[in-house]
C-alpha cells in the first residue's frame, strides 16, 4: 500500500511539474493576433474572467480559461486596471497580464477625466513625460485636420478614460484612440435611445450630455438632471445652466459667477438664449450619454444645489424659490 501511495504522489508530482512547466512555456510565447496593433477596451469592475474574453474577443489570440489561471497564480487576477489598451504584436500572455495590471514598464498611462473640458485634456497630455509630444502647441483647428475630424471645434469630441499605449507614441495616437471611443460609444448609446426625444442629432446629445455631467454633483442625482434639461427643452424653456455661462466666458471667468455674467449674452448663455449651447462644455462619460438618451419620466423642471453635492429637484417655479431660499440663502 505504501509502494502504491508513493508511486501515486510521484505522478501527482511529475504532473504538476509538467502542467507548470507548459504553462510557464504558455506564458512566454509570442500570441498571434489579427491586426498588427489592436485596440482592447478593459470595463470598469470586469473580472479577471470577463477580462480574459474581452481579449480574446477583440482579437487576441489568447485561450481566456489559460490567461484567467497565469493571472491568479501570479497573484495579478484582482490588480487588473479598467482603461483602453493598445496591444502591439508579439506580446507574451505574461507581458500582456503586466500591461493590465500597469506593471509594463514598456506602456504609457494617460488618463482623461470627465467633466474636463478640451483645454484641460491637452494640457495633460502635454504633461506626459513618456509620449512623444507632436501636438503641443498646434492650434486646435490643425489638431482636428491631422485626425481627420471634420468638426470644427474639438470639445466633447474625445473619450473620457484611461488610455495605455506604448512608451514613446505619439500624442496624437492618445487622441485619435479617445476620439474613436467616443464615437463608438455615441453612436452605439444613439441607436438605443427612447424614442421622443427633443434631441435631432447624436451631436446634440453630446452637448446635452456634457451639460448633465457638469451639473451633476453625486452620481444618484445624474437622471434627475438629464429629466430637467430634456423636460425644459420639451416645454421651449432656456437651460439656465450656469457651466454653459462660464464655459462661454473663457478665460475671463476668475471663480465667481455674478448676476451680471448671466446678463451678458454670448452664444453659450443659456439664460440668455434658449435650447443647446452651439458646441459641447466638457468631455461626458457614459453614464452622462445614457441619462440624456434615456432619462427618467419626472416632473421636475428646476433643481439647486444643497450644498453638500446632492441636489433638490423642484417642480414649479414656487417650489425651486423655497429650496434656493433654504439652501442657497440660509433663510431656513
Amino acid at each position: 500500500m505504501l509502494r502504491l501511495f508513493s508511486a501515486l504522489l510521484k505522478t501527482v508530482i511529475a504532473l504538476v511539474i509538467v502542467a507548470a512547466g507548459a504553462l510557464a512555456y504558455y506564458a512566454m510565447r509570442p500570441l498571434p493576433q489579427t491586426q498588427p496593433v489592436v485596440d482592447v477596451e478593459v470595463l470598469r469592475g470586469s473580472t479577471m474572467r470577463e477580462v480574459s474574453r474581452q481579449v480574446a474577443n477583440a482579437g487576441i489570440g489568447v485561450e481566456p480559461t489559460v490567461l484567467t489561471w497565469i493571472a491568479r497564480l501570479s497573484g495579478h487576477a484582482n490588480r487588473v486596471k479598467a482603461g483602453n489598451y493598445q496591444i502591439a504584436a508579439g506580446i507574451s500572455p505574461w507581458e500582456l497580464i503586466e500591461l493590465l495590471t500597469a506593471g509594463s514598464t514598456s506602456y504609457a498611462e494617460v488618463a482623461i477625466i470627465e467633466g474636463w473640458n478640451v483645454r484641460r485634456m491637452r494640457a495633460a497630455i502635454d504633461g506626459s513625460p513618456d509620449l512623444r509630444h507632436d501636438s503641443m502647441g498646434l492650434p486646435d483647428a490643425e489638431v482636428l485636420a491631422r485626425l481627420d475630424i471634420p468638426e470644427a471645434h474639438p470639445e466633447g469630441l474625445f473619450f473620457p478614460d484611461t488610455y495605455f499605449v506604448s512608451r514613446g507614441s505619439s500624442d496624437f495616437e492618445v487622441l485619435r484612440r479617445a476620439h474613436q471611443q467616443m464615437e463608438k460609444l455615441l453612436q452605439r448609446e444613439w441607436e438605443r435611445r427612447a424614442a421622443n426625444l427633443p434631441l435631432a442629432t447624436p451631436y446634440e446629445a453630446l452637448i446635452l450630455a456634457s451639460v448633465v455631467e457638469k451639473e451633476t454633483g453625486v452620481p444618484q442625482d445624474r437622471e434627475n438632471v438629464a429629466s430637467v434639461f430634456i423636460n425644459r427643452l420639451r416645454a421651449g424653456m432656456p437651460l439656465q445652466s450656469d457651466p454653459t455661462v462660464i464655459y462661454g466666458m473663457g478665460e475671463t471667468y476668475a471663480g465667481n459667477l455674478r448676476k451680471q455674467d448671466l446678463q451678458t449674452d454670448t452664444p453659450y448663455n443659456s439664460y440668455t438664449r434658449r435650447g443647446l449651447p452651439p458646441t459641447p462644455v466638457a468631455m461626458p462619460g457614459l453614464a452622462a450619454l445614457r441619462a440624456v438618451l434615456n432619462p427618467p419620466t419626472t416632473p421636475y423642471y428646476y433643481f439647486v444645489s444643497r450644498g453638500d453635492g446632492t441636489s433638490e429637484f423642484s417642480r414649479t417655479l414656487e417650489e425651486h424659490n423655497r429650496a434656493v431660499a433654504r439652501y442657497q440663502r440660509g433663510r431656513g
